[in-house]
């Protein structure tokens, strides 16, 4: 059975509501599951993983949650090669440009890693709604397609 991991950072709770309903949906395609706040985990913690997730808010103009900063750096410097990832973000589109930001950085920190990205990138606004709930479980289904 395939292994996805989660990592999450959320402030208000919408990213952790984000990170659940991608761990339910995950369950339901049959997959294994570990789902962990990033402050308790480092990036090795994808090295058993088939599947490597990064659920992120964005926070200010465009900068990672504080509580992600090290687990970000860190990242970079691993080998993910033969693994397959996915990014979710939420944000506020008041924003404008920087809506979502950290999430698309982490897209580009894991592209350094050699992991394969399975599924695209999911922005939502706030917290998870009806039509933000069908992008997560296609996203989910992308995911786990790529490791069959």
């Amino acid at each position: 059975m395939a292994l996805a991991k989660i990592v999450y950072a959320s402030m208000t709770g919408n990213t952790e509501e984000m990170s659940e309903i991608i761990e339910e949906k995950l369950e339901d395609e049959g997959l294994e599951v570990e789902r962990e706040e990033c402050s308790d985990v480092d990036p090795d913690f994808f090295e058993d993983a088939d599947i490597c997730i990064v659920a992120t808010y964005t926070y200010g103009d465009g900068d990672l949650p504080f509580e992600f900063e090290d687990f970000f750096e860190d990242l970079k410097g691993e080998d993910l090669s033969g693994k397959v990832f996915g990014v979710a973000g939420t944000g506020d589109k008041e924003y404008g440009e920087f809506y979502c930001q950290s999430a698309r950085d982490f897209v580009e920190q894991f592209n350094q890693t050699g992991a394969k990205q399975g599924a695209q990138l999911v922005c939502i606004e706030n917290n998870p709604e009806d039509e933000d709930i069908d992008l997560l479980q296609t996203f989910v289904e992308e995911l786990a397609k790529s490791v069959e």
